[in-house]
């Protein structure tokens, strides 16, 4: 199942960009056994300023159609690292090709593409810098590989 991270903003060059692709690569590296991969980073910037609705508006253009899409959202659930593994891997089952996980601007998604979202979680109720969220769902997806390979990186 190709993992497409449809995100609002560019992440520049710095510790952040390094710790998204080294997670990234590790998911890729242990996810292939599994169906989970690759992986593709896909940037919007909403240069007219238009906010939450006109980011919608780019974000739904990079969602390959077809996709199961989970929103990263406050609204969401919080879940466990080994629940959203089930998740990950209920979709490779069920034969989903595409899985798109979107994060919205500095205001969050739009409630009309929300209502889209298969399933929205949420990595709690503190407000994260999206360069952290990156790297935060860069690193899920990693211990979800893990966690599958039943690798000892996720203690229970």
């Amino acid at each position: 199942m190709k993992i497409h991270l449809c995100v609002v903003g560019k992440l520049r060059n710095g510790p952040e960009k390094d710790l998204v692709d080294d997670y990234l690569n590790r998911f890729e590296k242990i996810g292939r056994s599994y169906g989970l991969g690759p992986v593709s980073v896909v940037e919007v910037e909403d240069k007219k300023n238009g906010g939450m609705s006109n980011e919608a508006i780019l974000l739904q253009r990079i969602i390959p159609k077809g996709s199961a899409i989970i929103a990263l959202d406050e609204r969401g659930e919080v879940i466990s690292s080994p629940s959203f593994s089930k998740k990950l891997i209920t979709y490779v089952n069920n034969s989903v090709s595409d899985l798109a996980i979107i994060i919205g601007g500095a205001d969050g998604i739009d409630s009309n593409l929300r209502e889209k979202a298969d399933y929205k979680i949420s990595f709690g109720k503190m407000v994260w810098p999206h360069a952290l969220v990156r790297v935060m769902i860069a690193e899920q997806l990693y211990r979800a590989a893990s966690i599958l390979a039943g690798s000892p990186y996720h203690r229970t």
